[in-house]
């Protein structure tokens, strides 16, 4: 453009109702040269602050000639080309199932021109930006037109429509959030909020194809829009006094920063490795509905999700789900905000959830900025109340039909025979009605005289996976390399011991106990839907892995050098060695360096899911029998789920002393007190663990560490020459004054190593 022919006056810009980047330049250069930058901030303040000035700015094909266009659409190609490249190098080269990121950059390119298609001109915008943030006062006109803008926007999403009459409106809310100075303090005031009001109010398809653009930037421009949302939530917690008479699920500044955090979360998600392919089949069969569902419905108490967990409505427009992402451009961690954690009133907030009234925000909506320990109450105030649920119901059916029904989930063992007694009465509630595995769990051991308060039935489960993984049973495989236990595909058990394993370890959850399975991540994926894939033999099997990553690696001829086929040979528990074909005629198909990448796929195909196929299926039905209608597979991650199911393996007992309170005359500072702290300081690992087990009735930390455990030490008498007692179902520790620390410690040792069993004190 020649500007010398013709040079521009200040009035020149007055009608200037849109930007291109080739004007703001123009107009920067005549700012410049007067060295009076008034007209640009002028300009500025009268494009930013209308939304038609702001959706017809920096168009990519404004003022260009077919030709142009032509032309421009393939330099957006090439550039598209080098983002997929850039992908793929990311990606693990050998994984046969990778091909899915690729595939979903490819479906989102310009080569499928459609709805995903968006007309603003971002590098433009972002050239532009970076041109003029440097200048404070034209920084300052950014601000002052966002204020102006965002309620007239709010507005028009609101009552008008606009977005399904045109949806070019996007442009302004890609323009604006490529405002890289958003976070910074001027901004979280007043002008955030507001334009976060308003980019709430987007219809889900806006929302989605948002996520679609977002999801092909750079994880520092994924990042840095994270950060931007989670300051201002931040900011807003930190400035206010929440509690329960002033819920932050209240200010619409945090309820509307959130909703918008989920758009970037997702774009983290679709923008990460996506395998969207390897889905578990639906159970075949329908768990079985209780038979007091007609009862339920008279009393209108019918059930609700009947149809399974909750989804995401813009999961479900994006076609792409959480689990479905296996490494996303930013941790998942970095979407978590702990000061909003700390405010939220999880009792009110779940109450929103259940209700889904449009007034009343809840944070479980998005369980993304959730941390575990949260995520966790959210789940026990549901199962709690489905307990309480199921043992109103079953009163009530006892009054209409006369009979006395137990509104628990009673279970009497007897300690020499815990899998035969409590699994045939497991099987016999699954089979009969298996609503009844919603009710509260009550455990009595015959003969014993402890009443269960939470303690009774911790012992119950550890013992139960005691026996249920002693090899000598042969259910699971054990790798003493890794530690883990795998499911036998030999196993003589049937497939109801395997339903039973999975009736348990949702009865943990479901109970809120924590069990001591070892099991690589894979199940967990698997039990949320996932199959087992090559990448997952690493936690699995990772002595195959390894030998398969170097058959993918070899540079030489595969077929000539390893004289491989498709028919592979492994041994079973028992020592005999089994066959199988991974093609049909597979002894006859040589392993090549063209087919290695199917072989391999095969090979985990077989190893993490059709050689295991019947006993998983069996130990998926009985997770879900006790777990389909809660929103666990709503809420968690695979890695949550184990800690939810395991606990954490980290024990900081430091953490424990600080949140241990007194009781019967004991304080802080007592001398027994000091002495009993430096005697566990100074126990070995597996002394500790037995110290939890014998006051806690399990030696795993909960979720959120040991500072998350009430501990309670009451005095229990002067000096004495008995034990130390506990209550496990409180987490009470009784310890009598003994008179010196090594009495201390020798009456200690000898209750934690020799416990076992209850008893009425």
């Amino acid at each position: 453009m020649n500007r010398t022919e013709e040079p521009p006056a200040r009035d020149h810009f007055k009608d200037l109702n849109y930007l291109t980047e080739e004007k703001v330049y123009e107009i920067l250069e005549t700012c410049g040269e007067k060295e009076d930058y008034s007209p640009l901030i002028r300009v500025i303040g009268r494009v930013f602050s209308s939304a038609d000035g702001l959706v017809q700015s920096f168009r990519k094909n404004k003022q260009h000639t077919k030709e142009e266009l032509k032309s421009l659409q393939g330099k957006d190609e090439d550039k598209d080309e080098d983002e997929k490249e850039k992908a793929a190098c990311s990606a693990a080269a050998m994984e046969e199932d990778s091909g899915a990121s690729s595939s979903r950059l490819e479906a989102s390119s310009v080569n499928k021109p459609g709805p995903d298609e968006v007309s603003v001109d971002v590098e433009a915008v972002r050239r532009v930006y970076s041109k003029l943030l440097a200048n404070e006062k034209i920084e300052a006109a950014f601000l002052n037109a966002l204020v102006y803008l965002s309620p007239n926007v709010e507005c028009d999403l609101t009552y008008h429509n606009v977005y399904s009459r045109d949806p070019n409106y996007l442009n302004l809310f890609i323009i604006v959030m490529e405002n890289s100075n958003l976070h910074s303090p001027e901004y979280l005031e007043i002008a955030l909020p507001l334009f976060c009001k308003a980019l709430s109010k987007l219809p889900l398809p806006a929302q989605a194809k948002l996520v679609r653009l977002w999801s092909r930037y750079s994880t520092g421009q994924i990042r840095r829009m994270t950060e931007t949302f989670q300051q201002l939530i931040t900011y807003k917690v930190i400035s206010n006094e929440f509690n329960s008479r002033n819920l932050v699920n209240d200010d619409d500044a945090v309820v509307a920063a959130t909703k918008c955090l989920k758009i970037v979360y997702y774009a983290n998600v679709l923008g990460g490795d996506v395998d969207r392919d390897h889905n578990e089949e639906e159970d075949e069969e329908p768990i079985p509905e209780s038979s007091e569902l007609t009862l339920q419905e008279l009393l209108g108490e019918e059930r609700r999700n009947k149809k399974g967990p909750r989804v995401d409505p813009l999961e479900t427009e994006l076609g792409v789900k959480t689990i479905d992402c296996r490494k996303p451009l930013l941790p998942f961690e970095e979407f978590v905000n702990e000061p909003l954690n700390d405010v939220l009133e999880m009792d009110k907030d779940y109450t929103f959830f259940k209700v889904e009234t449009e007034n009343k925000f809840s944070f479980m909506t998005c369980p993304f900025i959730l941390n575990a320990v949260t995520k966790n109450l959210g789940l026990y105030y549901d199962n709690r109340i489905r307990m309480y649920s199921e043992r109103r119901i079953t009163v009530l059916y006892s009054l209409v039909q006369g009979q006395q029904l137990n509104p628990y989930l009673r279970l009497k063992v007897r300690r020499d025979h815990i899998i035969d007694d409590a699994l045939v009465r497991l099987e016999m509630i699954a089979m009969e009605n298996p609503a009844d595995l919603k009710k509260q769990l009550y455990v009595e051991f015959e003969g014993e005289q402890g009443v269960d308060e939470g303690g009774v039935s911790k012992e119950f489960f550890q013992l139960v996976v005691e026996e249920l993984f002693n090899r000598d049973i042969g259910m699971f495989t054990y790798d003493e390399t890794t530690k883990l236990c795998w499911l036998n595909p030999s196993s003589f058990e049937t497939e109801g011991q395997f339903t039973l394993i999975g009736i348990v370890l949702g009865l943990a959850i479901y109970n809120n106990c924590i069990l001591d399975v070892h099991f690589p991540m894979v199940v967990y994926r698997k039990l949320m839907g996932k199959k087992g894939t090559f990448r997952d033999l690493a936690d699995s099997h990772p002595v195959l892995f390894q030998s398969l990553n170097e058959l993918l690696e070899y540079e030489g001829s595969v077929e000539d050098d390893m004289m491989i086929t498709f028919q592979i040979s492994h041994t079973d528990l028992f020592g005999n060695p089994l066959m199988y074909d991974l093609r049909e005629n597979g002894d006859k198909i040589p392993v090549t360096n063209e087919n290695r990448k199917e072989f391999v796929a095969l090979y985990a195909e077989y190893m993490l899911n059709k050689s295991v196929e019947k006993q998983f299926k069996a130990f998926r039905r009985g997770f879900h029998m006790v777990t389909s209608e809660s929103p666990l597979k709503y809420l968690f991650r695979p890695e949550e789920i184990e800690l939810l199911i395991c606990g954490s393996r980290n024990l900081d007992f430091e953490a424990l002393e600080e949140t241990t309170e007194y009781d019967g005359g004991y304080t802080r500072d007592s001398r027994v007190i000091r002495s009993f702290w430096e005697i566990v300081h100074s126990f070995a690992e597996e002394q500790k663990r037995l110290f939890l087990q014998f006051t806690t009735g399990t030696d795993r930390a909960p979720v959120g560490g040991l500072g998350k455990l009430k501990m309670i030490i009451a005095k229990n008498g002067q000096d004495t020459d008995r034990l130390p007692t506990s209550h496990t179902c409180f987490n009470v520790l009784l310890l009598p004054e003994y008179s010196t620390q090594e009495k201390l410690k020798e009456r200690l040792l000898k209750a934690i190593t020799y416990a076992k069993g209850f008893g009425m004190l």
